[in-house]
């Protein structure tokens, strides 16, 4: 399944300044750390310039990753005209059978792990909540089974976040 491009302003705010803290300011470390592990001899031997390298890949990887992201992302910039129904950035309260409530806020497949509240716009939750309102019932089908939510609230209230 294809992820999804949309993101808030402030998940994309997030994944910019990381790339830039990534490119300017920790990737020169590193590659200054290596350059001083290489001085001291025998490279197959050094555990520093191993652990090095090792860490330079990961972090170019991600560097790569956040620059095509970055590229790719669509950022929302504006709340949906009906604010009655859910869509990307709403708050949601859901109530499950047991009367358990979850509050959930619908981002993008980026910034979903940010806080615990957040799911990706992609998620199974999320696509059964789209379009509805509040009092409305969904069911999604999760691994465990199919799980049933009463939607008691819809906002779009930035403080939330």
């Amino acid at each position: 399944m294809k992820r999804s491009n949309l993101i808030t302003e402030a998940g994309a705010t997030r994944l910019r300044n990381e790339l830039a803290d990534l490119w300017k300011n920790k990737r020169p470390e590193v590659t200054r750390a290596i350059t001083a592990a290489a001085a001291e001899g025998d490279r197959s031997e050094n555990a520093e310039y191993i652990y090095r390298k090792k860490q330079l890949r990961e972090m170019d990887r991600r560097i790569r990753y956040l620059q095509k992201r970055t590229a790719e992302m669509q950022v929302v910039e504006h709340l949906p005209p009906n604010q009655t129904q859910v869509f990307f950035g709403a708050w949601v309260e859901l109530e499950d059978e047991e009367g358990n409530l979850f509050n959930h806020r619908l981002v993008g497949s980026d910034e979903f792990d940010y806080k615990p509240e957040y799911i990706s716009i992609d998620s199974p939750l999320a696509r059964a909540l789209l379009k509805k309102q509040q009092d409305d019932e969904v069911s999604v089908k999760l691994p465990g089974g199919e799980k049933i939510y009463y939607i008691n609230r819809i906002t779009y209230d930035e403080q939330n976040s």
